[in-house]
């Protein structure tokens, strides 16, 4: 997560007021507001995650081989990681909306092993690692609340995971699409319809199908009138079936 001078020019410096108003659905309300530390810590903390960084839709905010410095926390829009691989096809392997963190694949070597791009026009918040591990050495709060943050991370990744195992393909995206709408719901947001920012293939690419199948799968749910599809636009239309699909309980 690389954040050259240039990157640094097109960052702002924010109050811990306006964090406190624009975080409240973010996971960096768990590290600028965390429970049990006193003013002058909230204030030191309020320096460290006071930068930001706008990025226009496929624009890249690190790619993989990139030296690891910073953690991101998306303020708003949408991004999508992926890995390359050995032929040269990319791999998408997540999605990440509003409230969520980038960078955590670099804390092992200290290089990003993947890539993130923006899917729309996005904004993050822009958290030095060493200056956030610091902080983190004197104040126990922090430190347990960034803990929490990785272990979220690594929880979600193994879900994620279910999804390529045994599930066939309606299984599958059936579990994609509720998995995205119970994360926009936990933001406030509605838990019925959204805009999917990501391409079918992308979609195919990180569910591991092809995009013919992912076009035919979504054809079949909407046919079945679990979902409504319009361009970008979704609509849950049955989420009691949709779950029952994606548990594998539908007959």
């Amino acid at each position: 997560m690389v954040y050259q001078t240039d990157m640094l020019n097109s960052a702002c410096t924010v109050s811990l007021q306006e964090l406190k108003k624009n975080c409240s659905n973010c996971n960096l309300k768990d590290l600028c507001m965390p429970v049990g530390l006193k003013p002058e810590e909230l204030e030191r903390l309020d320096k460290l995650v006071s930068l930001r960084r706008k990025l226009l839709k496929g624009e890249h905010l690190f790619r993989t081989g990139e030296h690891f410095n910073s953690l991101f926390a998306v303020k708003t829009g949408t991004f999508k990681t992926l890995v390359n691989n050995q032929d040269g096809s990319d791999q998408v392997i997540g999605f990440q909306m509003t409230g969520e963190l980038l960078g955590l694949d670099g804390l092992g070597t200290g290089q990003h092993m993947c890539e993130a791009i923006a899917l729309e026009d996005s904004e993050v918040c822009t958290i030095p690692y060493s200056r956030l591990d610091e902080l983190a050495q004197e104040f126990h709060a922090l430190q347990m609340h960034f803990h929490r943050i990785m272990s979220r991370e690594i929880v979600k990744d193994q879900n994620a995971m279910l999804l390529l195992g045994s599930m066939r393909a309606e299984q599958r995206l059936s579990a994609f699409l509720l998995n995205l709408t119970e994360r926009q719901k936990a933001r406030g947001f509605s838990s019925r319809e959204m805009v999917l920012r990501m391409t079918r293939e992308e979609i195919g690419s990180y569910l591991g199908m092809k995009i013919e199948t992912v076009s035919r799968t979504f054809s079949k749910l909407q046919k079945d009138q679990l979902i409504k599809i319009d361009q970008k636009n979704l609509t849950i239309l049955n989420h009691t079936l949709l779950q029952n699909l994606a548990t594998g309980k539908a007959h």
